[in-house]
């Protein structure tokens, strides 16, 4: 019986959703019959991970260190094969900016957005409103600023005493239009889904609080616009040279007929509420499948 660690919790700003994704995740991979323990990560991890012994890490962290190729370092250094993407994916992925050059050289269209430290952000505007403040290296929407056309000036939440996303901000272009995700499973586009929420935007609480927002799968869009999400996903995956599972954010501008690719998450959740089992049920495969299948998935040098 193959003895698989699932990694979760951890310190960074996603700790309560990767608490969740991990324990979801090790409730499935027992009932698939693994030998399968949790374990919460911290900076000791070497060791915990060590004193288990497993033949696979089931990955669910999230954020900073674990979803930035820190933690898959980690693993390599320790010849146990993991899940999900590996060191420089990883790495790139998480770097919003990086990203995103490497979406224009794969023919990907992208929002305009320039650099900013969190002081310049809240003296002058960088770009002309309407535009999102964004940290580059972030996930689940923390520390996402909205800066509205008719806003006199800029957002001065950014000098708040608690502000804990760092310094290193990007300026994006706003793009109006309808939230759309789409999952991919090893080199498969599974669905598209629409987000709609009551929320100003796609936030923490629209992502993971129960009704904070509705998933529409498939999206009732136009069938071009379905299949230049899928693709561009794929491409997105491909390009960043990902592995497993990835899941990939686009806004449609429908009066432009224009589809823009955000991010590419790499550790996406996998909470009660998250896209990626749910695109994963649309297909018709089961929780149990989902995560048989990432750490059947797994390997090194990924």
């Amino acid at each position: 019986m193959k003895r698989v660690a699932v990694v979760y919790g951890g310190w960074s700003s996603e700790r309560e959703v990767s608490v969740s994704s991990g324990t979801q995740m090790l409730r499935a991979a027992k009932a698939a019959g693994y030998d399968a323990v949790g374990i919460d990560a911290t900076r000791d991890l070497a060791r915990q991970i060590a004193n288990v012994s497993p033949d696979v890490v089931l990955n669910g962290l999230h954020g900073p260190w674990g979803e930035d190729g820190c933690v898959q370092g980690l693993f390599e250094i320790l010849d146990i094969p993991y899940s999900h993407s590996g060191v420089t994916a990883s790495a790139i992925a998480m770097d919003k900016r990086k990203s995103k050059a490497i979406y224009e050289q794969a023919g990907l269209d992208v929002a305009k957005d320039v650099p900013v430290t969190r002081e310049e952000a809240a003296r002058a505007h960088p770009i002309k409103p309407p535009y999102v403040i964004k940290p580059v290296n972030e996930g689940s929407s923390f520390g996402v600023v909205f800066v509205r056309e008719n806003n006199n000036g800029p957002s001065q939440f950014l000098l708040c005493d608690d502000w804990k996303y760092g310094d290193n901000l990007m300026a994006e272009e706003y793009i109006p239009g309808r939230e759309l995700t789409v999952a991919v499973l090893g080199d498969r586009p599974l669905a598209v889904t629409e987000i709609t929420t009551l929320r100003e935007f796609y936030d923490f609480d629209a992502k993971y609080a129960a009704g904070g927002s509705r998933h529409v799968v498939p999206a009732d869009i136009p069938e071009h616009v379905t299949k230049q999400a899928l693709e561009a996903s794929l491409k997105a995956h491909q390009a960043l040279g990902c592995r497993g599972v990835t899941r990939s954010d686009f806004r449609f501008d429908e009066e432009r007929d224009r589809l823009v690719i955000l991010e590419t998450n790499t550790q996406p959740g996998m909470t009660p509420t998250s896209l990626v089992p749910e695109q994963a049920a649309f297909t018709g495969m089961t929780f149990e499948e989902l995560v048989s299948w990432m750490i059947e998935d797994a390997s090194c040098r990924r």
